[in-house]
């Protein structure tokens, strides 16, 4: 399990080395989006577009945006606007 941690409203999250290990820590991650403070950013790279995520992140009312960084390396925006 990996420990998620916020600094000046902003949590960046690396699960591309979890994701391709075969590991799925979407469940984990959405319990610490749940727990975090209104108004914190998420920045989650992914090895993948992430669209399940991405989906997860919209039925919580929240707009997701992912951008491809490099090969293999997606970048996964969104920000807390509510209490979820």
């Amino acid at each position: 399990m990996s420990s998620f941690q916020i600094e000046n409203q902003r949590a960046v999250i690396d699960i591309r080395e979890r994701v391709l290990k075969g590991e799925h820590p979407r469940r984990e991650i959405i319990n610490f989006v749940k727990s975090a403070p209104v108004g914190t950013i998420f920045e989650i790279h992914l090895p993948h577009r992430g669209e399940p995520l991405v989906a997860t992140f919209q039925s919580l009312g929240m707009n997701a945006i992912v951008n491809e960084i490099e090969p293999a390396h997606f970048r996964l925006m969104a920000i807390k606007l509510n209490e979820i």
